[in-house]
């Protein structure tokens, strides 16, 4: 996935790979019930720059003080706000989320996104980025969550995992790193191989200082030889 060719490093092959070694680190991922589209994407649009603890509090805070979406909708927005904050961003989040309760309303007459299930995968991510806030990430999310399609999100974590195995080039987005990860991961393991890179970005291959040494991708991993070889000639 370098500059010149973003596939380069990555294969269908090393997908499977990387899946069974993270599976023999982490153990096999049990898929949770599906929230609703429409719940799936204000959640989504919560954790938006903030971690999942944060949003799910946000969410669930949202959900506690107004019964349905209609009433969010109608909520003034700094009450909204004022709900949120603990998951960040609050001012912009609020605004985004009446927003696009305000455009499904105008165009369906209705609060819901239910109908998403019914149409193609390129048809619902049509539908989902045409809302302003809402961008490759969190649209993959709705479709892989909700409704159960072969999406794949890349957040922080994917992508800096990722791009260490692979010796990405830095300037790779999580964007583009999404649309070739898209094509290659199988789609029986789009949601094991994306929740278990996010739980290896979290707890080994952090930001700083990760921990080699534990990683089961170390067998693979460019970035953390070059790591584990320096730290043993610095000992």
């Amino acid at each position: 996935m370098r500059k010149d060719n973003p596939s380069r490093g990555l294969s269908e092959k090393g997908v499977r790979r990387m899946e069974a070694l993270l599976q023999a680190q982490w153990g096999t991922v049990a898929r949770k019930p599906a929230l609703r589209p429409l719940d799936e994407l204000i959640l989504t649009i919560l954790s938006q720059n903030t971690n999942d603890q944060n949003s799910g509090r946000a969410f669930r805070a949202l959900r506690h003080r107004w019964h349905n979406w209609d009433e969010v909708l109608k909520a003034p927005l700094g009450e909204i706000e004022e709900t949120i904050q603990e998951g960040g961003l609050a001012h912009i989040k609020a605004g985004r989320i009446q927003a696009i309760l305000e455009q499904i309303h105008q165009e369906r007459g209705a609060l819901g996104l239910d109908f998403l299930k019914t149409l193609s995968d390129r048809k619902a991510w049509d539908y989902l980025m045409r809302f302003k806030g809402v961008g490759p990430k969190t649209a993959a999310c709705v479709i892989l969550f909700s409704l159960n399609r072969s999406a794949f999100p890349v957040d922080t974590h994917v992508h800096r995992v990722v791009g260490r195995v692979i010796d990405a080039d830095e300037r790779i987005s999580p964007a583009q790193m999404q649309e070739e990860l898209q094509k290659l991961v199988p789609p029986g393991l789009t949601y094991s191989f994306h929740l278990h890179l996010v739980r290896h970005g979290r707890l080994i291959c952090r930001a700083r200082n990760p921990l080699c040494e534990r990683c089961k991708l170390l067998v693979l991993c460019l970035y953390g030889k070059q790591v584990t070889r320096a730290r043993s000639q610095s000992s």
